[in-house]
């Protein structure tokens, strides 16, 4: 299917690997320009080899809005526009007992993984709003609406992120911005490699078993018995920022496998 945004320009955050990069190659293969951003430089520009055409890959950090500025200026210097807003740069952040996690571990994923969609906001939302045609998508969580007791700072982090763009929705829908969140579920990453390691050692077990186990014992919902592969996730948020999503707004896409056991959204 054509997505009929050949000629766009998107700019995609925590773009060196895992859903980031997936969406990346995704929209290249739709004839989008891209705006590829992550922290360290020389993983960016090793990654953007896996993408047709000729990425822009700027290193950024999205918890300093003049670092967000000087990315979206140079991204506009070259190719003019941003019509597409991926957001996915988040951290899983610190995990233990709710009321013994410090300040400064809740103000870290804080920072991360909310407080950055509102610096990307308002770095690029203006411009489409007066062009009248834009797509902002975040990153949420499953954690958003089924929380797990010892990510309490993820937890809370995200649920705001996805409060914040249902705010978003209800303004910018009426200039042509449409705003969504997609919340993924235990997504074979470098985030959930890395739990899922962590298991392992704990357990005294594979890598394999670890995510055995863990789907047995903490994913009930996921009924494929496997982690989502992060291209599962990219196509979802192909067609939200595509032509033909022109009538989905404010909205949260769970791509979880099931992972939620309820009716919410």
């Amino acid at each position: 299917m054509d997505l009929a945004i050949r000629g766009k320009t998107a700019l995609i955050t925590g773009a060196q690997g895992g859903i980031g990069l997936a969406t990346a190659q995704c929209l290249s293969a739709e004839g989008v320009n891209l705006i590829l951003s992550d922290l360290d430089a020389d993983a960016l520009s090793r990654a953007a080899v896996e993408i047709d055409g000729d990425p822009l890959c700027i290193a950024a950090d999205v918890t300093d809005q003049a670092d967000v500025d000087a990315l979206v200026r140079q991204g506009i210097e070259r190719f003019g526009v941003i019509d597409i807003v991926v957001h996915t740069a988040g951290v899983t952040g610190a995990k233990g007992d709710p009321l013994e996690l410090s300040d400064d571990d809740y103000e870290h994923a804080w920072q991360i993984d909310f407080f950055s969609a509102v610096r990307v906001a308002r770095a690029t939302i203006p411009a489409m709003r007066d062009r009248g045609w834009g797509r902002f998508i975040c990153l949420t969580s499953e954690n958003t609406v089924q929380p797990y007791w010892e990510e309490a700072v993820y937890n809370t982090a995200k649920a705001s992120l996805s409060t914040f763009i249902k705010n978003l929705s209800y303004k910018e829908a009426a200039h042509g911005v449409l705003c969504n969140t997609v919340a993924p579920a235990f997504i074979a990453s470098p985030m959930t490699d890395g739990m899922m390691k962590q298991r392992a050692e704990q357990l005294g077990c594979s890598l394999e078993e670890a995510i055995e186990s863990f789907l047995e014992e903490e994913r009930p919902g996921i009924v494929a018995k496997r982690r989502g592969e992060a291209r599962e996730v990219a196509f979802v948020i192909a067609m939200l920022v595509s032509q033909h999503a022109s009538f989905v707004n404010g909205s949260n896409v769970r791509v979880d496998g099931g992972s939620v056991i309820s009716v919410q959204n």
